[in-house]
């Protein structure tokens, strides 16, 4: 069955699965947390307005000044995107008809944009069995006569964090190569910037790194992304991009993102907690659960076969999960869930333990 490659659009996945939607859903599915973006954001909405009638600034300001600010980095050291997503049709492009090194599983759009490309994929498999830990050893093996690698930090689907040591290890073994690290950084808000690659930008040049704005502060519907790294990689990435391709209000509301200090550890806080509940409620239940760091984690239940008939009931109760089918290595016997409010978190727990009792 083909199913959507990405989450957050569950009546598209009730369509593919045959199925008729529950009057009330609630979907685990997309890792955007429950708070809603910041408060500011209702305030400021009606002075909004006149930004639609006007062309937005063609550099993305102001946002690309404040995440240069934000980050310490030069404004030459910043390309802003329609998303992280349009970074990665960028990257792409850099890498059409070579060979890119993806660790996986990993985010879809990276094999997905690579392909269109016509690039080759080595691919460095992560193991259930060693709990999804980066083999550093085998990666260094694969990178030789790779254009670049790209490295997920924290990863996704599992949610591990990879100690910036091995990640520094990477970068160097990279450079030696002649090949370029790309790290996405989409969620390394949810462990604080000292994971982040940021102020090794100056001294590793082979070094790109993608962040986005949406999963931090909820505006997945603004579509803001930027990358980092060597002003000539990002002139050559942005020379393939659209004229205006940010809009005036993701601009602007992105760049006072910057300034919630106060929300960040909010939503930090929160979505640690939900985690460590759910993580105790898995090994209640002899299911596997993934070493997470970030808002959302994944899990496998104690008899993975019988994976395929828990979705379908768990999408009859209304609760969307998202499924790892296109996720290569986990294929369908692991679920990733999102950390949403704590009433939702809580209906989570009791309809899996019902469905466990009952099965």
């Amino acid at each position: 069955m083909n199913l959507p490659d990405h989450g957050a659009n569950p009546l598209l996945l009730y369509k593919q699965m045959g199925m008729e939607p529950p009057a009330r859903i609630i979907d685990f599915s997309e890792n955007v947390h429950p708070f809603g973006p910041p408060v500011f954001l209702k305030e400021i909405w009606p002075d909004l307005q006149e930004l639609v009638s006007r062309y937005p600034d063609p550099e993305a300001e102001p946002f690309r000044s404040a995440a240069a600010k934000y980050h310490g980095v030069s404004l030459h050291q910043i390309g802003v995107g329609n998303g992280a997503a349009e970074i990665f049709t960028w990257l792409a492009r850099r890498y059409r008809k070579k060979r890119v090194a993806l660790i996986e599983p990993a985010f879809s759009e990276y094999r997905k944009t690579l392909e269109a490309e016509n690039v080759e994929i080595a691919a460095v498999e992560l193991k259930e069995e060693t709990a999804w830990k980066l083999d550093i050893a085998k990666t260094k093996r694969v990178i030789k006569g790779c254009a670049a690698l790209y490295v997920c930090n924290p990863h996704n689907p599992t949610g591990r964090l990879v100690p910036k040591s091995d990640l520094l290890d990477l970068a160097e073994a990279c450079r030696q190569a002649g090949c370029e690290l790309v790290a996405d950084e989409a969620f390394v808000d949810f462990t604080g910037e000292q994971n982040s690659l940021v102020p090794e930008l100056n001294a590793h040049p082979n070094l790109i790194i993608v962040r986005s704005m949406t999963k931090m502060y909820a505006i997945p519907g603004l579509r803001l992304g930027y990358a980092m790294g060597a002003p000539s990689i990002i002139e050559a990435l942005k020379s393939g991009a659209a004229h205006w391709n940010v809009n005036a209000l993701s601009a602007l509301i992105g760049a006072r993102c910057f300034e919630e200090t106060g929300y960040r550890e909010k939503i930090i806080q929160a979505a640690r907690e939900e985690r460590q509940l759910m993580k105790g409620f898995f090994h209640e239940k002899g299911c596997m659960a993934t070493d997470s760091e970030v808002n959302f984690l994944s899990f496998q239940l104690p008899d993975p076969q019988r994976s395929g008939q828990f979705f379908s009931d768990m999408l009859k109760a209304g609760i969307v999960l998202r499924h790892t089918n296109s996720f290569h290595g986990m294929d369908g016997r692991w679920f990733r869930i999102g950390m949403k409010s704590t009433g939702h978190m809580k209906e989570l727990r009791e309809a899996i333990a019902k469905w466990l009792e009952d099965n």
